[in-house]
């Protein structure tokens, strides 16, 4: 006899975006775009390695400044910021929908460094920069499109780096990762254990 959904499980109404009525965990992360003749900063947690080649997604709609930078430039600085840094990644949220230069302001106060082979900005001592040539907008998912790019260069800080002959748990707990939890939480992860791979699994 098969089994069905249990009783303790509720039905989400479809009809209406799901993702506020539970958490998920994902990465966060601060893309960073030439936009005229200054930067644009926007932070993004839909976001995700797009296979195991070297290329990278996220998540962007077309009323931010975030899609048209990128289509018009073909190009993007992605950072992942550290668990200490939350506030500053929050921060370079302020120009998304609006020209003031007040809010322009705010991205130049910010501590960052220019990205070397594309025109953009990182969020200084984040743990890991990409710099992506872009690779395809896919649009079509209602007010929502996928950015998707090539990484052309790549920079992890040293303690970030994995080491073969190393304890993973311990550079992580000496190391910790930011998460995002959606919708509106963060976390440092600083504990993880190892995955049970079934014997003979190959990627």
């Amino acid at each position: 006899m098969e089994k069905t959904v249990a009783d303790h499980y509720i039905s989400l109404n479809t009809d209406t975006p799901i993702w506020n009525q539970f958490f998920t965990v994902g990465p966060l992360i601060v893309v960073g775009t030439k936009e005229g003749d200054h930067y644009d900063l926007a932070p993004k947690h839909m976001a995700t390695p797009i296979g195991l080649s070297n290329y990278f997604g996220f998540v962007c709609t077309p009323n931010h400044a975030t899609y048209h930078n990128v289509k018009a430039t073909r190009e993007f600085a992605i950072s992942f910021p550290l668990p200490d840094q939350i506030v500053l990644s929050s921060l370079s949220a302020s120009p998304r929908c609006g020209e003031r230069s007040d809010e322009k302001q705010i991205i130049s106060s910010l501590p960052t460094v220019k990205a070397t082979s594309v025109d953009a900005l990182f969020l200084e001592d984040s743990y890991l920069y990409l710099e992506c040539n872009l690779f395809k907008i896919i649009d079509g998912f209602d007010n929502d499109s996928i950015i998707t790019g090539k990484v052309i260069t790549a920079f992890v800080k040293s303690n970030y780096h994995r080491d073969p002959e190393g304890d993973d748990q311990d550079m992580i707990n000496n190391n910790p990762l930011l998460a995002y939890i959606a919708n509106g939480r963060f976390a440092s992860i600083s504990e993880t254990f190892n995955f049970p791979f079934p014997k003979g699994f190959e990627r």
